[in-house]
């Protein structure tokens, strides 16, 4: 299953979805796209990081800031080879956490380029290519895929140029994933909600 999870900042959504994939499965891989270009950044890894260690649920975390596309097809296959039920190497879920921050992190390479907001939009694309992919090739043995991912679009207006393709580039993303994954989850001051199953289809 294909779980898109979003959120403000400091909305519980890494929280809940921690929570939610010791429900899914025994094990996890937790890819973390965040770079510690700071003091703060760093202390909110390692926040991040004793959270799950301090847990019950058994994650092996894997860095991974910029080629989610290539990391997830070749995670998927990996578990498939190692065998699904919690045999040695399996894992239950995949969570990356969190899509916003590749999306930065990318924007930070590459902003200098003329053809800036092409290049992001052809990673958005390749992403939601590779996410809409998952578990099509064998149902049933393929891991949960969980992704976080941050709603910045309701705040203030950015100042800056890079700040407004930055903030309409991640809304961007959240349509393309929201539209390929199963469940969708809108997390606000704690709260999860799962918009996907109240979703209103115009005719």
């Amino acid at each position: 299953m294909r779980i898109l999870i979003t959120g403000g900042a400091r909305s519980g959504k890494s929280r809940f979805a921690e929570q939610y994939a010791a429900r899914l499965g025994e094990n996890g891989i937790y890819i973390a796209t965040s770079q510690a270009f700071d003091d703060e950044m760093r202390s909110r890894i390692r926040m991040h990081r004793l959270r799950r260690e301090q847990g019950a649920f058994p994650w092996t975390t894997r860095e991974e800031p910029y080629a989610l596309e290539e990391a997830l097809p070749a995670l998927e296959g990996e578990y498939r080879i190692s065998g699904a039920g919690g045999q040695t190497g399996a894992a239950g879920v995949v969570l990356v956490d969190c899509l916003t921050l590749w999306l930065s992190n990318w924007l930070l390479r590459c902003g200098r380029e003329s053809d800036v907001e092409e290049r992001l939009e052809a990673r958005i694309a390749g992403l939601a290519e590779k996410v809409a992919g998952w578990g099509q090739t064998a149902p049933g043995a393929s891991p949960h895929l969980l992704l976080v991912t941050n709603e910045v679009g309701d705040g203030i207006v950015p100042e800056y140029p890079l700040g407004r393709m930055f903030r309409d580039a991640a809304g961007r993303l959240n349509q393309r994933l929201a539209a390929v994954c199963e469940q969708v989850f809108l997390v606000t001051a704690g709260i999860p909600v799962e918009l996907k199953s109240r979703e209103f289809r115009l005719p």
